[in-house]
């Protein structure tokens, strides 16, 4: 039987293997350190189901999400420790500008490079990307079929709703057409990013939609699970719950009625 002793030691060799030297943290309060031990590393982060790579991008897509940069500066450190490379990061931070806005990327991209350069670490330059925008808006609807299927026309994706068409093509160009084609991370990777940043800014309707968006392109059941709780100790228990909730029933988990 696990016990809080076990939960501890065991949160203390995964804040090794993430940070390294610069494990400490947690001082703020007695015995908050212990506690953080326990249940964001001890608990959360010793999950199975979920490969360490990508709960790290779990993990960047909540923090930078909600701009929490002094957290997102250590993170980014750690997502090197564990071999995810800075290009990777980089992208996990632009994926997020679709849902979070693109201000929030920029700031997270700023406190990415100042890691960077810590590090010595340096980002190979890539092309510029001049697909037409003709280009942009055939390779965003395929995708869009690609994740949504039927629902991909639903609701503010509607074709014929006038109000919401003076902004969606764009975000099947841009969003769909451009971001999601990037090099660095696959759409796997992506798909859960999605799901983590809707859940960490608490936007149910599209954490349902993603979430079956992200079992649409393989991932599992208990990936799009695990990927929702790993963005609990980031962003709230509560809004992680509420988006397992709405996961329930795509993710075979909702309860029956009684016959």
């Amino acid at each position: 039987m696990t016990t809080r002793t076990d939960l501890r030691a065991q949160g203390e060799a995964m804040r090794l293997r993430l940070f390294g030297s610069d494990a400490k943290s947690g001082d703020g309060a007695p015995g908050l350190h212990d506690l953080m031990s326990e249940t964001e590393f001890g608990i959360v982060w010793c999950r199975p189901g979920l490969a360490l790579p990508e709960r790290m991008i779990c993990t960047l897509a909540a923090l930078a999400s909600l701009q929490r940069h002094k957290a997102l500066r250590r993170y980014a450190g750690a997502a090197l420790n564990i071999g995810l490379d800075a290009r990777a990061i980089q992208e996990v931070l632009i994926q997020i500008g679709i849902y979070a806005g693109f201000t929030a990327s920029e700031e997270a991209l700023d406190t990415a490079a100042e890691v960077f350069r810590t590090r010595g670490v340096i980002v190979p330059a890539q092309a510029l990307r001049n697909d037409s925008l003709e280009t942009l808006t055939a390779q965003g609807g395929e995708l869009l079929k690609a994740l949504h299927r039927e629902a991909g026309n639903k609701g503010y994706a509607a074709p014929g709703n006038t109000v919401t068409g003076a902004l969606y093509p764009v975000a099947i160009q841009y969003g769909y057409g451009e971001i999601w084609f990037r090099p660095g991370l696959d759409r796997r990777q992506r798909v859960l990013c999605s799901v983590a940043s809707f859940t960490a800014l608490r936007l149910e309707a599209q954490t349902r939609k993603f979430g079956q968006a992200a079992l649409n392109l393989g991932a599992s059941r208990v990936e799009v699970r695990e990927a929702v709780i790993q963005t609990a100790p980031f962003s709230g228990f509560a809004p992680a719950l509420n988006a397992l909730a709405v996961l329930s029933e795509i993710l075979g988990d909702a309860p029956r009625p009684a016959p």
